[in-house]
Parts: structure tokens; C-alpha cells; sequence
């Protein structure tokens, strides 16, 4: 469902991603990567909000066109929802970006509201809410035109413990129901299950791609976070690309 084939960015003199290949079925995908990585950077290719330099992206079989942009829903790393709207106010504007009436959006998002536990929280502004239920927020809109790609890109940046791991629940939960290729970009390791498919990517290359569980027995270790502290040795602390 999503496919990449050798692909290629830079900033200037400054490679982002070199020569990334992979491809992703149904079901949850972890990239993996700390910071500076170009996880965002892929982000932003796969979503045409940066134009592709050399190689190649193909989403459902094809180079994305608008109609295959339609299938993709996308939650990115900073907040975008209008803080002084009502949940129901924000679910409504985005639908209408799908040609959906009022009415026909609060019914597509009515089954994702019960699922994220947002179904009392339809009439209350953004602002009001805590990051956790913002997040939820932004997942139901990203889910109600039932796309079959979603990318969250960190969507659990700016939460505590306990809201990243009931969010993380959700999503995983959602993946059982639904025939969806989620592609999840996270730093954080303790977001990873043993049975996740995990892509490491560092300094702009793909180091792995495996299930969590394989590559610790790949690279006989204990943890995967042993397996990623070995594949990016050489991390840096700059901003993610």
C-alpha cells in the first residue's frame, strides 16, 4: 500500500534521506528513528507537501494524484485543529473538505468519537481539552473519510505516559478492525511491541526492517533498544528533519 523506491532528498549539501526502499502492507508499521533521522522528512514527501527529487513514491499501486491523496488521512507532529472551534465545529470543516454536509460528517465520525472516548467531548472548543484528547481529535478527522493509509507522524509528542500509551491502545485496537496501513514515526522505543514490524531509519538510511522480536534475535540482544542504540551510534541531537 505505500511503496518507496530508492529515494533520494536534500537540503543543499545536506542529504536527508538516501536511497530509501521499502514496502508496507496492511496493518501497523513503526519508523523509528531519533531525532534528525528524516522521519518527517519522508512524512512530508508521501503527503506531496515536498516534491519528490529522485527515486520513487507509490501509494495504493500508483504515483499519487489527487483522487489517491483522498484515500491517505494524516495526523502531523504539531497540532493543526482551530483551537476556539468545537470538536464537532472542526470535524465538521474538515468534512467539508470532502465534499461531506454537516450532518453527513458528525454520522461518518460518530463510530470514531466512541472509539477514541470522545463522544461526550462533540460540543466542547479544542482549547478546552487536554493533549491527549486533542490528539484523539485529530485522529477521528484524519479516519472520517475511511482512508486506507494513515500516517501519524510523532502523534504522541507532548503527551505524558499514561495518554501516549491509552492513545498507542486505540490505534493499535483500531488496526485489528479496520484494513488500514498505518505508518506510526515515533523516537520513543517504549512505543514499540515485541510483534511490531520496525523500521530503523538513521541519518536519512533505512538500518532495519524487521519484527521488533526479529531483529533482537538478529542482533542477539535483550531489547530493541539495545538493537537501536547499535544502529545509531552516531545519533545527534538536531531537530528532526
Amino acid at each position: 500500500m505505500i511503496e518507496v523506491i530508492t529515494l533520494n532528498h536534500h537540503y543543499g549539501s545536506r542529504h536527508a534521506l538516501n536511497d530509501i526502499s521499502l514496502s508496507l502492507g496492511r496493518g501497523l508499521h513503526m519508523l523509528l528513528g531519533p531525532n534528525g533521522a528524516g522521519k518527517s522528512t519522508l512524512f512530508s514527501l508521501l503527503t506531496r507537501l515536498t516534491p519528490v527529487q529522485s527515486g520513487e513514491i507509490k501509494l495504493l499501486g500508483e504515483v499519487p494524484q489527487r483522487q489517491t491523496m483522498a484515500k491517505l488521512g494524516v495526523v502531523f507532529q504539531q497540532n493543526t485543529l482551530d483551537l476556539d472551534l468545537t470538536v464537532a465545529q472542526n470535524l465538521s470543516y474538515y468534512g467539508a473538505l470532502h465534499g461531506f454536509s454537516q450532518s453527513q460528517s458528525l454520522e461518518k465520525a460518530a463510530p470514531l468519537l466512541e472509539h477514541f472516548s470522545l463522544a461526550d467531548r462533540l460540543n466542547d472548543k479544542i482549547r478546552s481539552l487536554n493533549g491527549g484528547h486533542r490528539r484523539r481529535t485529530e485522529l477521528v478527522r484524519a479516519l472520517m473519510h475511511s482512508p486506507e493509509i494513515l500516517l501519524l507522524d510523532e502523534p504522541t509528542s507532548g503527551l505524558d505516559p499514561k495518554a501516549r500509551a491509552s492513545l498507542s491502545d486505540a490505534v493499535r485496537s483500531l488496526c485489528e478492525k479496520q484494513p488500514l496501513c498505518v505508518l506510526w514515526a515515533t523516537h520513543l522505543i517504549e512505543e514499540v511491541d515485541d510483534d511490531d514490524d520496525v523500521l530503523i531509519l538513521h541519518r536519512g538510511t533505512l538500518r532495519a526492517h524487521n519484527l521488533a522480536h526479529t531483529l533482537r534475535e538478529i542482533h542477539q540482544h535483550p531489547t530493541l533498544a539495545k538493537v537501536f542504540a547499535n544502529l545509531t551510534t552516531d545519533s545527534t541531537s538536531e531537530a528532526d528533519l
